[in-house]
């Protein structure tokens, strides 16, 4: 059974008696707490606590917790308006490329000639649901003038799609020469780099869209080496080596744009450079150099 819930007032005595000090004064903490949430800032204050008991290190002040969850916050917010943009041009390169090598088969996802079994398998029961025709206008509209099309067109049915869903159709493509293809065009000739990377980018962008926790992010199974670039401490794991690939995609895409995230990350950060112990979570657990 869990514990009983707490007041913020209550939740305000259990901090400070495991050592955490509240510089912005109480009523601004109760007034945060129930805002933000005990639980969610519980994530922001774990790099503080020493021990099995939850207690802080000497010196742990409320305000560093506030400013690495509003590091946290504007970190997602800058990844996620680029990663869109990658978005984007990813399905278009799949709908252009994949539909004019397909000119006679408008619905090509549909075809087991050309998407694996196991997508065809699922496509009616995954991906287009009754609930996916119903709630996408243009798809509902579509099948109300043709209704004897079980399809609509690849164009139209893609605009509508996740980027998972679009990782997906990537992976089911059966022609490893037109997915090559595809993954010359961000700058890389071997194609199994092209997935690590294009699935590291769609597990960044799932965290940045749902408000999950960035700062203390890490790649199991690692970030396969990027032309060109070093990862800090040769770590493939950190954060800072997922936005390093989400950089090197981009830049495939728009030079501006690549230049331009990186400067506003670089401005970020730069904003904590008289603050030691946020700037030490940034070059300790993110991984980037500052």
């Amino acid at each position: 059974m869990s514990k009983k819930a707490t007041t913020a007032k209550e939740q305000i005595v259990i901090l400070k008696e495991r050592g955490m000090t509240f510089d912005c004064g109480e009523e601004k903490a109760e007034e945060i707490l129930l805002d933000i949430g005990y639980y969610r800032l519980g994530f922001y204050w774990f790099p503080f606590e020493i021990d099995k008991d939850h207690n802080f290190e000497k010196g742990t002040l409320f305000s560093n917790i506030i400013n690495l969850y509003y590091l946290d916050v504007d970190l997602r917010n800058v990844l996620l308006k680029y990663l869109k943009r990658i978005e984007v041009n990813f399905r278009t390169k799949i709908i252009y490329y994949t539909s004019n090598k397909h000119k006679e088969d408008p619905i090509w996802y549909s075809n087991p000639k050309i998407m694996a079994h196991w997508f065809i398998n699922n496509l009616d029961i995954k991906l287009y649901t009754d609930k996916f025709k119903d709630e996408n206008k243009q798809i509902k509209l579509h099948h109300i003038k043709y209704r004897n099309d079980i399809y609509a067109p690849t164009w139209k049915t893609f605009e509508f799609l996740t980027f998972g869903a679009i990782v997906t159709v990537f992976n089911a493509l059966k022609s490893e020469e037109l997915k090559k293809e595809i993954s010359k065009l961000y700058g890389l000739n071997n194609l199994n780099t092209f997935i690590n990377f294009i699935h590291t980018i769609k597990f960044i962008r799932n965290i940045c869209a749902h408000a999950g926790v960035l700062y203390d992010l890490n790649f199991p199974q690692g970030i396969y080496k990027i032309p060109r670039t070093k990862f800090n401490d040769n770590n493939n794991q950190s954060l800072d080596a997922g936005i390093k690939t989400i950089s090197f995609i981009l830049k495939n895409i728009s030079e501006e744009r690549h230049n331009d995230m990186n400067i506003e990350i670089n401005m970020l950060f730069k904003e904590y450079e008289n603050n030691e112990t946020i700037k030490l979570i940034i070059t300790d657990k993110i991984g980037y150099k500052m």
